[in-house]
Parts: C-alpha cells; sequence; structure tokens
C-alpha cells in the first residue's frame, strides 16, 4: 500500500457509580425506557446538576493508573448541540480543562512487540439519551435513561498505525480499567465504545490527511472491520484522484462498511463556555495520596509477577492476566494444586473451551478453584490419569459432586502399583508371542509404532486405569531385556 495510516482513538467509558454524575438517579443497565431519568435528567426548569464525587475518584484513579498528568483543577463546560435526545440542549463535558491531562499508555502487539501510545487526555462529562427507531411505527422514541451516565473520554494521540494495533490498544485499555474497577467495560452494554479518527498520507509524509471519524463502535471485532473497511475507502478515492472530506461516518456490520452521517464538527461548531452551574474541581495532594493508595496490582505488574514467580511462558501470562478474575482464580488453583504450569494448561484449555462453548463468563463458572485445584492434585499424585482428569472435569462442570465423590462414583482410581502394571505386562507379553517377535526385529522408529499395540492391549484389560507412564516404561523395560 502507497499510504500511511493515522489513527487516533477516542474511548467512552461509563464509569461504575451507582448514580448519574450530575444526579441521583440510578446506572443500572436494562431497565425500562425512562424509568431512570428524574427532573434533573429531563433538564426541567431550576434543577441544578450536583458532581458525583465518584466519578471524580475514578477518572483520578485512572490518571494515576497510566501514570498520567491528575489535573489539580478541571473545569466543566457546556458543549452546545441541538439533538433529541439531549434535553438540555447542551452536554456537560471538560474541554480546555480536563481532569487528566498528557500520558502514556504502553501495549503488547499479537507479535510480543510493545508498542507506546500517548494520551492526549482524559474527560469527564456526561451521556446522552437513546432514540429508539423501531419501537414506535412512523415515530422515534426517545429514552432517557442513559442521559446523564458519567463517562470518562480517553482521548489517543494519533497514534496508532493499524486495525491491529487499534484493537490490541483497546484490549489492554479493557483490561487496565476492569483492574481498576472503575468500568466493567461491557461493550454490548455500551460501557465502552470508540470512535474513530483515521486519516490515510503519502508514505514517508509527515502531513496528516483529512480525517475521518467513526462514531460509537462497540466491540473489538467491529473496530477492527470499520478501520479495515475505510482504509480501503480513502485509499480508493485517492488513488483516482479524488479527496477525502472531513466527515463523520456510521459502521454498517451487515454490509462491512462506513457511510456518511453528517459534516465533521469542529469545536466552534460546539460554542464550549464553563457551565455556570459548577464550581470548578480542585483537588489537594492528601485527597489524591488517598486514591492513589487504593491503586491495585496492574496488568503489567502482574505479568512480570506471573512469569518470574511461577514461572510460566510470555503467552500463559499474557492470558492470564487479560482479566483479573481469571488472574485470581489461577492463583487460587495454584496454591491448592502447588503446580503453576498445570494449573495454567487446564485453565487456558479445557476450562476457556467449556466457557467458550457454552458462551459463558468466568464468574458464572460451575467448577470452584477449590475444585480444579483438587482436581489437578489427584494428576500429580498419579490418582487420574489426563483422560480421567477430563472426565472427572466434565462431572464437575455438570455438578455432580466434589472430586473424590466422582472419583469413587465412576471408578477412576488410576492403577500405578507397581506389581499390577508388571502383571498386565507380563501377560500381555505371554498372550501375544508373534507381536513381540515383530518389535524385537524391528529398528527404533518401527518399534515406537509397535509399542502402541502392547499399550493399547494394556488398557483394555485394565479398562482404561493402567497409569500410562508406567505402562510404557515398563513394556520398554520387558521388551528389550529378551
Amino acid at each position: 500500500m502507497n499510504w500511511d495510516v493515522v489513527i487516533g482513538l477516542e474511548v467512552h467509558l461509563q464509569l461504575a457509580t451507582k448514580s448519574k454524575i450530575f444526579s441521583g438517579s440510578a446506572t443500572q443497565f436494562g431497565a425500562e425506557p425512562n424509568t431512570q431519568a428524574n427532573a434533573v435528567d429531563l433538564a426541567m426548569p431550576g434543577m441544578l446538576p450536583v458532581l458525583n464525587e465518584q466519578a471524580v475518584r475514578y477518572a483520578v484513579l485512572f490518571g494515576l493508573g497510566i501514570g498520567a498528568e491528575v489535573c489539580r483543577r478541571s473545569v466543566f463546560d457546556r458543549k452546545n448541540y441541538f439533538y433529541p435526545d439531549s434535553p438540555k440542549g447542551y452536554q456537560i463535558s471538560q474541554f480546555e480543562q480536563p481532569i487528566v491531562g498528557k500520558g502514556e499508555f504502553t501495549i503488547t502487539l499479537p507479535d510480543g512487540s510493545e508498542k507506546t501510545i500517548g494520551i492526549t487526555r482524559a474527560h469527564l462529562e456526561e451521556d446522552a439519551g437513546k432514540s429508539l427507531h423501531e419501537a414506535i411505527p412512523r415515530a422515534s422514541g426517545i429514552d432517557l435513561n442513559r442521559a446523564g451516565t458519567p463517562l470518562l473520554e480517553i482521548v489517543s494521540e494519533p497514534d496508532i498505525r493499524s486495525a491491529t494495533e487499534a484493537v490490541a490498544y483497546l484490549k489492554a485499555l479493557h483490561t487496565l480499567v476492569t483492574y481498576l474497577g472503575i468500568s466493567d467495560g461491557d461493550m454490548s452494554q455500551g460501557s465502552m465504545r470508540c470512535d474513530i479518527n483515521l486519516s490515510l498520507r503519502p508514505k514517508g509524509s509527515d502531513k496528516l490527511g483529512t480525517r475521518t471519524e467513526i462514531k460509537n463502535v462497540n466491540s473489538f471485532r467491529f473496530v477492527e472491520r470499520a478501520i479495515r473497511s475505510e482504509i480501503e475507502r480513502q485509499a480508493d478515492i485517492l488513488e483516482e484522484g479524488g479527496t477525502i472530506l472531513q466527515e463523520t461516518r456510521l459502521y454498517d456490520s451487515e454490509l462491512d462498511e462506513t457511510r456518511a452521517m453528517r459534516s465533521k464538527e469542529i469545536a466552534n461548531d460546539y460554542r464550549y463556555f464553563p457551565d455556570p452551574d459548577l464550581l470548578p474541581v480542585e483537588l489537594s495532594e492528601a485527597w489524591i495520596k488517598d486514591i492513589e493508595a487504593l491503586l491495585p496490582e496492574l496488568p503489567k505488574a502482574k505479568r512480570l509477577r506471573f512469569k518470574t514467580e511461577y514461572h510460566l511462558s510470555d503467552y500463559d501470562a499474557n492470558a492470564l492476566c487479560e482479566s483479573q478474575t481469571i488472574a485470581n482464580y489461577f492463583e487460587q488453583v495454584s496454591s491448592i494444586c502447588q503446580d503453576p504450569k498445570l494449573t495454567a494448561n487446564w485453565i487456558l484449555s479445557e476450562l476457556m473451551g467449556q466457557l467458550n462453548a457454552a458462551g459463558l463468563e468466568l464468574d458464572q463458572n460451575p467448577v470452584t478453584a477449590q475444585q480444579l485445584g483438587e482436581l489437578i492434585a489427584r494428576i500429580k499424585d498419579n490418582t487420574l490419569s489426563s483422560k480421567m482428569a477430563k472426565q472427572v472435569f466434565d462431572a464437575l462442570w455438570q455438578g455432580q459432586g466434589e472430586v473424590s465423590e466422582i472419583i469413587e462414583a465412576q471408578g477412576l482410581k488410576q492403577v500405578s502399583d507397581d506389581s499390577a502394571i508388571e502383571a498386565l505386562v507380563d501377560a500381555v507379553i505371554t498372550n501375544n508371542p508373534d507381536q513381540v517377535a515383530q518389535y524385537r526385529a524391528a529398528d527404533d522408529i518401527k518399534r515406537k509404532k509397535l509399542i502402541g499395540f502392547f499399550v493399547g492391549q494394556i488398557m483394555k484389560a485394565s479398562k482404561g486405569q493402567a497409569n500410562p507412564q508406567l505402562v510404557n516404561s515398563a513394556l520398554e523395560q520387558a521388551l528389550n531385556s529378551a
């Protein structure tokens, strides 16, 4: 491609407060339309906003979490526009003096390399309501439940160069904010949405091209597809000698294309001015220090600790630390069975496979950390083979009892007694003289194939309960001794 891609992202993050940013209305998702909007949200005459302190705390926690500048003084502004889902005719936001200033955010790309993305700012604002176009024939309805929901808008520098980098940035941001506990990050419920600012410029040029903004993309997959589609659209126009219009666009996931929504506004169009109903927010050093003390172990530090303390690979540490819930579950299981590597394997393959197949999140997992820890311990002490362990896991998943009860009920205890194994080996060698002769006459490569016959016979005779490792060892010794 003859073009460099330049992308900046604006992420709108719903903060996990119980009430709205300027009113006492609830923020619970899924309520009946207009049941969570009070007189303040409806902009009734005489109603005044009162700032939610918890929203400020969460914004500061984010700033501290990325090592950004936390502004000791920030100001709320009125951003004026006239849409039906904005009863006041303006949005309360922050413009010239946001609560979080410049910072940097380092992400890990799929190939294992790292890249640092500049953060321009993060500011507090209120969400708008929602227009509903299908509920009422020949009319649109307005649901103001979301009006006034607290948002933190995180604006990146135009440092992103591909759809892959954009998704990696969003996933890392999602991991961070959920670790901090400031948002659930549920994109399906609108808790995390993304505006994509994208332009192309000739390769090697340092002059930015005309950008478009793709509004309100709400999944990692759609972000990737929207970016690829818009890159292709802009490249086609430029290569045909056309020019890019500065405009706001929407992504149509069914057609896999972006389409024009309106011409792109600039700051002057919104006529920003300080909101006269809200005082500037002034933060003391002591108040910020108190919030700093609440910072948890962050993803980067946790990944490093998992690699050094548990001797995990980069892949395992990264995968386990994508979610604080998974990381905590891993540590609980590992402390029970005392085998971090086997724990990581079971969580990332068997457990996550079952969860994905069932469409469940980890907090809906029916297998407790205690149960999985005991199961892995039974593999380690040779009570269970890997195959038997999977049968026990399936029974745990279906709620059929505890590990020891399932082993007893299904007769799954592995045979690991040396004398019992030797008896099985002697019997299979005695009963299969032709195969024994074939084995002893074969070279090493053919022997590896032929030994599978003997293992199969022993497993059949033991009803699958003989320890495979002990069987292989005893067989090789017996077959090679003559």
